[in-house]
């Protein structure tokens, strides 16, 4: 992989014909799994690449924590949602869960470039939980002497005590508790589904810490004018359980800043904190509860580390494949011709699986590729 191209086992379903990459049909890598709220969901496995798409996969941000996305689907709809997940969902035509085998072998190829010593943050573009085969993503990925830690970012309406002693022994060792509210009122307001009970899921993350060798952290999104009130108790709940402890952290609380993105949702008559604006909050919170809540990255353990490479400029042609529907409308699925990159094409509906494409780079973040179709 070591910032171009993965190993060759991932031409196994690929025919290579003068350079050019040949796709042999959408069962090598895009199958179909079935039907969420009217959306094709597909499941990505080899020989798909899995860097260059936002949705799903394995993201490199420069430093020795790697973000590592399974699943986007969502069981909830969040008004706040910076990626428009869930049921409700206006943007998205196709949703994705990716073989964890397939994907953990990458996890540990990203993990042997930086050096080891990594931490996977398992998070997304939706509901971690909602993938089926979780505690074998973390069995496998933990499995690895490249990988320290293995934390779960996770609103918690699927967390119940069975699914994380799975967890624990398969060797999680954070979750990262997205609970916005205590008042089960306002937490259904902010999730956006009636059956989300905040209490039920703190009694569970409670029972977790007590009762296994899991951290919990608490990470709530503050929406200005609806959950502000609730950041008290949810520090007053981590201080009283201990929150942060396992993990030798100086806060259990890292609140998150409401945003509003491309394609996330907008909360109707909110206008998101600048950051001064956030940063002057928390600190008057700080002074109020005597709790820790603003730190540096290097008192929770992250550090700088050797970035991937990215194989292709803004601007640069490249030569690939239509895989198949994108995540959002209007979106295609497009591989390069090494094999070393997914891409979300825009503008380019009407294209077949298995065409052959020119795409010019539009965006490469992060290794995180936007692309569009080539007039020339």
């Amino acid at each position: 992989m070591g910032g171009t191209q993965a190993k060759s086992s991932v031409v196994m379903c690929w025919l290579v014909v003068g350079g050019f990459v040949v796709y042999s049909g959408l069962e090598g890598g895009l199958r179909r799994l079935g039907l969420f709220h009217g959306r094709q969901v597909y499941e990505v496995c080899e020989p798909l690449p899995l860097i260059g798409h936002i949705a799903f996969g394995v993201i490199d941000r420069g430093t020795n924590v790697i973000q590592v996305r399974p699943s986007t689907l969502c069981y909830h709809n969040c008004v706040f949602c910076s990626v428009d997940a869930g049921p409700a969902s206006r943007t998205r035509q196709s949703e994705f869960v990716v073989d964890v085998d397939w994907l953990a072998r990458w996890v540990v190829e990203v993990a042997r470039f930086k050096g080891g010593g990594v931490e996977v943050v398992i998070d997304g573009v939706g509901e971690p939980l909602t993938h089926p085969k979780l505690p074998r993503l973390v069995e496998l990925v933990k499995r690895s002497s490249l990988v320290s830690r293995v934390a779960l970012e996770t609103h918690g309406g699927g967390l119940t005590k069975d699914l994380a002693i799975r967890l624990w022994e398969a060797g999680l060792d954070r979750i990262n508790l997205s609970v916005d509210a205590v008042s089960r009122d306002v937490a259904v307001k902010l999730v956006g589904v009636g059956w989300y009970d905040p209490q039920r899921i703190l009694d569970v993350a409670e029972w977790v810490i007590e009762n296994t060798g899991i951290d919990v952290i608490l990470a709530p999104v503050v929406v200005p004018g609806w959950n502000e009130d609730e950041v008290i108790p949810l520090i007053e709940w981590a201080r009283k359980h201990g929150a942060g402890r396992r993990s030798g952290w100086p806060t259990g609380v890292l609140i998150q800043k409401y945003e509003v993105h491309k394609y996330g949702r907008k909360v109707p008559g909110v206008r998101p904190w600048s950051w001064e604006a956030f940063y002057g909050w928390l600190r008057k919170i700080e002074e109020r509860t005597g709790y820790r809540l603003v730190v540096e990255s290097r008192e929770i353990g992250i550090e700088r580390r050797p970035k991937l490479g990215t194989p292709y400029k803004v601007g640069e042609k490249v030569r690939g494949v239509v895989v198949g529907p994108g995540l959002h409308r209007g979106e295609t699925l497009i591989v390069d011709s090494r094999l070393s990159r997914l891409m979300a094409s825009i503008g380019s509906t009407g294209l077949r699986p298995g065409q052959r494409v020119t795409v010019t780079v539009l965006e490469n973040d992060d290794n995180i590729y936007v692309v569009k179709p080539s007039t020339t």
